[in-house]
């Protein structure tokens, strides 16, 4: 039995004939570029470094560190000042709106935010959502387990509040977790880590996902796969090592 689970408030799913995920993220004008920037500092600069210095850093944050939740539609940013010390929660964002269900994405036009674990290749700063961070799916797991033609491509968490595939965040929202992205990368920070998760992975939810999709073991055992690197994160507030196997299984990587 197939069970749809509302992200956010749910995109409409007619946008999305003849339109693309790429076509959504185009670039604008190049002089788009620093006056979007240059105003994100100046709107959000003031917030994000009280956001950064409340959580007990120094601004701005060196490492950063991006999980999400679909269910509860949360994403969190942490932060550290250096690679060594465990990661501080710097703030948590409402998703304004993420299309598709639980569950990983496995296809192109298949609407789904992707879960598991990826970091941002790239910053968009001309984006038609604002600004954009672009995410590296399909990674080594989903080229494996996804369709092997078409898995899709161009997932982004963007400003706005539409969504196909992607984490829309709202303009005001992604001004300051661009910056704080843009303000780690600055001082070296080359892969910022991005954890999806379908739901918190406590004991409690994991049952009760677990019994919903009991008739579902494909994505049981998807979800026990990502659980360990719920908990590891959980427990030392420290990003773990990710590996995958041969057959697309994630693993915690051992030191």
């Amino acid at each position: 039995m197939k069970r749809i689970y509302t992200i956010g408030k749910l995109a409409i799913v007619g946008l999305a004939i003849g339109i693309s995920q790429m076509d959504l993220n185009a670039s604008q004008p190049p002089a788009v570029e620093q006056d979007r920037v240059k105003a994100a500092y100046e709107e959000a600069g003031p917030r994000v470094r009280e956001l950064v210095q409340d959580a007990g850093l120094v601004y701005p944050a060196k490492r950063i560190f991006i999980r999400a939740f679909k269910a509860e539609n949360e994403l969190e940013i942490w932060g550290s000042n250096s690679g060594e010390k465990p990661m501080k929660l710097i703030h948590t964002y409402k998703i304004a709106r993420a299309s598709g269900t639980l569950g990983p994405k496995r296809r192109q036009g298949d609407l789904q935010v992707p879960e598991g674990f990826y970091h941002v290749d790239r910053f968009n700063p001309k984006s038609l959502f604002h600004l954009s961070l672009g995410l590296n799916y399909p990674n080594t797991s989903d080229r494996i387990l996804s369709d092997k033609e078409k898995p899709g491509a161009d997932i982004f968490i963007h400003g706005n509040q539409v969504s196909i595939g992607c984490m829309a965040m709202t303009d005001e929202k992604i001004k300051e977790i661009y910056l704080m992205a843009l303000g780690a990368r600055d001082q070296g920070q080359t892969k910022i880590p991005v954890h999806i998760f379908p739901f918190r992975m406590t004991t409690g939810t994991m049952a009760k996902y677990g019994q919903s999709y009991a008739d579902d073991p494909i994505m049981i055992a998807f979800w026990s796969d990502l659980k360990p690197i719920y908990d590891k994160f959980q427990k030392s507030k420290r990003v773990p090592q990710v590996k995958v196997d041969a057959k697309g299984r994630y693993r915690l990587a051992s030191k």
